[in-house]
């Protein structure tokens, strides 16, 4: 399996090739504007869940099917393959075409006219964006160091934020003076710019910037993959943490808008400016205060990373339950901005942890591995679960449209289960950064 391998000076840039505009700054931006463009087509459904609910007469158990688990089924399952395609080819063409298949779908999902059209497009929007984040974090890895990957991944999620922002804000206001199918449709048009200038990045050599300095040239197969991520006890909690917190945090977030509008009276474009200032304003303050944040401690033992994680994890989860609770809308938006905005800070935390536990030669298919658990607890399992419970909890409530409030402070308690995992990865963390060449 190792019979040919490439190398590179060890912590140097990574060795590029073709044209361009140079500058890993320049490319980590614009891949975090890929993936702020993934994260606004995906979340922008969730602000329109009460006007789609509206026209075709949805249940939340079916609204929970078709925003969530129609995305996340076909969204991990495609993942996979496609994480590991992400470490054989041309990674920034692969991000083109993901870009590509994607906002098509998305326009697609505004053109629908029944349940079943929607179903299907929003089935070819997961299969699209499951192509775009596994060779992004992959090039993002062959362009930093090690040390430097916290930091990295820090600016890189604040994607998210931007994504939630514009899903949120956009999808709101478009849909109140356009209607929740334009609102579509927009949006899929909002990618082009993005598309264009991904074309100014260039494809690094993979490896180039870890300590080996080297990359595997014939590829590992899915069972390599699947055996090394085994072996990795440190990573396989790191993947375990990450995927629960995404549940107890992002499957919170997504049913927001419709808790804000339900239970507090809001309209479509009202839950959705809340929910995308919270998002977007809150969510990049604490980012950004994050990235300092890794500034001042990227060289200190990785461990402090797991630390961090856990216990951000473990503090949020008192408002998200209690933000559920409480009856008055203040009280409640002011504990959801003491919760929303600090929901995706240990996203970079955790992509730098996974990159540095995995080899280079299986980054692409490691990121996807967390993208099929963290997106099957965030877009399938999260608004499926809590839809059903909402659902059972109606015909049991005196007011059954308080139903969703109770399955959301329920899910809130998740955050504990999480955070165990971060804890839990610190007593193997060592040996795997030297297993994976990270050290």
């Amino acid at each position: 399996m190792n019979s040919s391998v490439e190398t590179a000076p060890s912590g140097s840039a990574a060795p590029l090739s073709g044209g361009g505009v140079p500058g890993r700054y320049w490319v980590l931006a614009v891949m975090t504007m890929v993936y702020a463009i993934n994260i606004a087509d995906r979340f922008v459904l969730s602000t329109l869940i009460e006007p789609i609910k509206a026209e075709f007469a949805l249940s939340d158990s079916a609204v929970g099917f078709l925003t969530g688990v129609a995305l996340a089924l076909f969204y991990t399952t495609a993942g996979l393959p496609l994480g590991a395609l992400a470490d054989r080819v041309n990674r920034r063409n692969m991000i083109a075409w993901a870009i590509t298949i994607w906002s098509m779908f998305t326009a697609l999902c505004g053109l629908a006219q029944n349940f079943w059209m929607l179903l299907l497009a929003r089935i070819g929007v997961g299969v699209g964006e499951a192509g775009g984040t596994p060779p992004s974090h992959s090039i993002l890895a062959d362009y930093f160091r090690p040390s430097e990957r916290v930091v990295a991944m820090s600016i890189y999620a604040v994607g998210v934020c931007i994504g939630s922002a514009l899903g949120g804000i956009g999808g709101g206001l478009l849909a109140e003076h356009y209607g929740w199918r334009a609102a579509l449709v927009i949006f899929a048009c909002g990618s082009i710019p993005v598309l264009i200038l991904l074309f100014t990045v260039r494809e690094p050599r993979r490896g180039a910037c870890d300590p080996r300095g080297e990359v595997q040239r014939e590829k590992t197969n899915f069972r390599d993959s699947l055996r090394f991520i085994r072996s990795q006890r440190s990573l396989v909690h790191v993947l375990a943490g990450g995927t629960v917190a995404t549940f107890s945090g992002g499957g919170l977030v997504w049913w927001t808008p419709a808790f804000l509008g339900r239970t507090h009276g809001l309209s479509v474009g009202e839950a959705g400016v809340q929910v995308g200032l919270m998002n977007g304003l809150g969510g990049s303050i604490a980012m950004i205060a994050t990235i300092f944040l890794m500034l001042n401690l990227a060289k200190r033992d990785p461990k402090w990373q797991c630390h961090f994680a856990a216990w951000l994890t473990l503090i949020i989860s008192v408002p998200a339950i209690a933000a559920h609770m409480v009856t008055g809308l203040g009280s409640a938006t002011l504990l959801l901005w003491l919760f929303v905005p600090f929901v995706n800070v240990m996203i970079g935390p955790t992509l730098a942890l996974i990159q540095n536990l995995s080899r280079p030669d299986m980054r692409g298919f490691t990121v996807a591995v967390l993208l099929f658990t963290a997106n099957m607890a965030n877009l399938a399992v999260a608004p499926q679960l809590i839809g059903f419970l909402s659902d059972m909890l109606a015909t049991q409530i005196d007011d059954p449209v308080q139903s969703l409030r109770y399955a959301l402070a329920f899910a809130g308690l998740t955050g504990i289960w999480g955070a165990w995992h971060f804890w839990a990865a610190i007593k193997w963390l060592p040996r795997d950064l030297e297993r994976a060449g990270s050290a």
